[in-house]
């Protein structure tokens, strides 16, 4: 199933943090460190691009997994200034059409066990590798974004412009609990109903892996959903409410609204 292009209409700020969110995957550029073998052949300041797994915390901050044997951490260790490409353009005819963000920040280790569940929920299957010695959570700390929604729909976009969410303590707090009462509850397949003939998931249900202060992230196989709330929580109980409301329109008809899916980061 493609991923749906919901950009057109909406403020460049909601866009941008809406793709953000959707994808569990980026493009990663840092800068090359330079060469301690003693080559001639240096290429030291050179964009060096990798494919990463992603998360976002409840701030909107990436997160990512890495190890110190990749080269792009050891990158980031001598120069904290990385870009992250965020591509929405999967399964789209024309691709240039379709929504993309590059993100600019600095990168710093984090050891918050909040950072590495919450990223570990988002990513499942890294918890196989995750405890390794090597491996570590990184936060970025965004500075900039350049959003490009189409042809001729591009904007440059502060940190402050960008208007990513306050932390939000008591939805961090719950966020765990809420997910295993929602998914016991069966929400996942509710927030995203699924068809036999999209083949995501082999027969496995959407489940519920994160729930943050404009909406939540679910994962079916190797797919993944985004469902946007219309406003924004900062706590279990009103979450709660708004996937209520989602889940069961007032006039009792209509499916579930902003339900965003793709496979592998769309």
């Amino acid at each position: 199933m493609p991923p749906v292009d919901r950009t057109g209409g909406t403020a460049p700020a909601t866009s941008a943090r809406r793709l953000m969110r959707a994808c569990d995957r980026a493009a990663l550029a840092t800068a090359q460190r330079p060469d301690d073998t003693g080559s001639a052949d240096n290429t030291a300041g050179w964009p060096y691009p990798s494919l990463v797994l992603v998360a976002l915390d409840h701030d909107g901050s990436p997160l990512l997994l890495l190890s110190t044997l990749a080269d792009h951490t050891r990158n980031l260790l001598t120069d904290g200034r990385v870009g992250l490409l965020f591509d929405g353009t999967a399964g789209l005819a024309q691709p240039l059409t379709g929504a993309r963000l590059s993100v600019l920040g600095r990168a710093e280790r984090s050891d918050d066990p909040a950072h590495r569940a919450r990223y570990l929920r988002r990513h499942p299957d890294a918890s196989f590798y995750a405890g390794f010695a090597d491996f570590a959570i990184y936060r970025v700390t965004v500075e900039r974004a350049h959003l490009v929604a189409g042809f001729g729909r591009i904007h440059w976009l502060s940190a402050a412009e960008l208007d990513l969410p306050a932390s939000a303590p008591a939805l961090a707090a719950g966020e765990a609990e809420l997910l295993d009462r929602l998914n016991g509850e069966g929400y996942g397949p509710w927030l995203v109903p699924s068809t036999d003939e999209d083949g995501t998931g082999q027969g496995e249900s959407w489940s519920l892996t994160g729930v943050d202060p404009e909406g939540c992230d679910l994962r079916r196989g190797g797919y993944v959903a985004r469902v946007d709330f219309e406003q924004r929580i900062h706590d279990p109980e009103s979450a709660r409410l708004m996937l209520d409301a989602l889940i069961r329109p007032q006039d009792g008809t209509g499916p579930p609204r902003h339900a965003t899916t793709g496979k592998g980061g769309a």
